[in-house]
């Protein structure tokens, strides 16, 4: 007790206190200024993406960022002027930091690939795609996910990380898409009067585009059928529906004209060794009397 009250009747508070007074103001200084730089660089930040026209979701992930950063950076640059020691402050930060990314490398990995995924735009929203094997439409493309809409209506989530390490097939990308209906015609049918019908039913179709031309070609010879493919261009909106009517145009006009499209079919031929025979049963044989038929001569 006698060391605290010698130590304190020794202090001059006066000159402490405007050591401190000095510090603190600093500090607050440094605190205000710094947040006030901060939010004119976001502002300035922002425009420039709206020049650009970076995807708003990029613009307020990135907005977020560079705000907590710059946060980071002015309460550091504060306790410097309290006179804390910021070196092991700034190790303290930065072994959190490593901690937090090996905690989190997935949802990091996430985050590149979404903003990977909004800056560079294989997609956008409302775009029909094919992702992971998955056909469906667009929703969303959030920082961490993906939200697609398939054709039945069920809602399915990606994560980023995994749409950019598989292929993407963007179906309306393009303004045009061509639309392939292959079949088969009889080995016995005129292939060029088959090739007419099928260009005829073809260019007889409003949604059709008559550039680039439809086409049909011949692919292989297969095993029962002589293989054709119709080829026929439409924009992209119109895909579905003049598909569906190709499709059953097809079958309807091929058969008015004649022209098979045959079944798969199989010659089997059977062998039978010397002394056995294959009697015809009847429907009004026992069992009996059909064992008796079968057996050897």
């Amino acid at each position: 007790m006698e060391a605290l009250r010698e130590f304190l009747a020794q202090t001059d508070w006066v000159q402490l206190g405007a050591a401190w007074g000095v510090r603190i103001g600093s500090a607050l200084a440094v605190l205000i200024l710094g947040l006030w730089i901060a939010r004119r660089l976001l502002s300035l930040i922002d425009r420039a993406f709206a020049r650009i026209g970076f995807d708003i979701i990029l613009t307020n992930f990135l907005h977020n960022l560079a705000y907590g950063a710059m946060l980071v950076v002015v309460l550091v640059a504060a306790l410097d002027q309290l006179g804390v020691p910021t070196t092991s402050l700034l190790a303290l930060v930065g072994a959190a930091g490593l901690a937090i990314g090996l905690a989190l490398k997935d949802s990091l990995s996430n985050i590149a690939s979404g903003v990977m995924l909004i800056g560079l735009r294989p997609f956008r929203a409302g775009d029909v795609v094919n992702i992971a094997g998955i056909d469906g439409v667009v929703e969303q493309v959030r920082v961490f996910q993906t939200v697609l809409r398939t054709f039945q209506n069920h809602e399915v989530i990606l994560p980023n990380s995994q749409i950019t390490s598989v292929p993407i097939v963007n179906f309306t990308a393009r303004a045009q898409r061509r639309i392939d209906v292959p079949v088969g015609i009889s080995y016995d049918a005129d292939v060029r009067a088959a090739r007419k019908v099928l260009l005829d039913l073809a260019n007889a179709h409003d949604k059709v585009l008559a550039d680039p031309a439809a086409e049909v070609i011949v692919t292989d010879l297969g095993d029962n059928a002589v293989n054709l493919v119709l080829r026929a261009w439409v924009q992209t909106p119109d895909y579905a529906l003049t598909r569906s009517d190709l499709v059953e145009a097809t079958h309807r006009e091929l058969g008015a004209a004649g022209i098979g499209i045959p079944y798969p079919q199989r010659d089997v031929h059977v062998h039978l060794p010397d002394g056995f025979a294959i009697a015809k049963v009847t429907p009004t044989q026992d069992a009996g009397s059909r064992n008796d038929a079968t057996r050897p001569v």
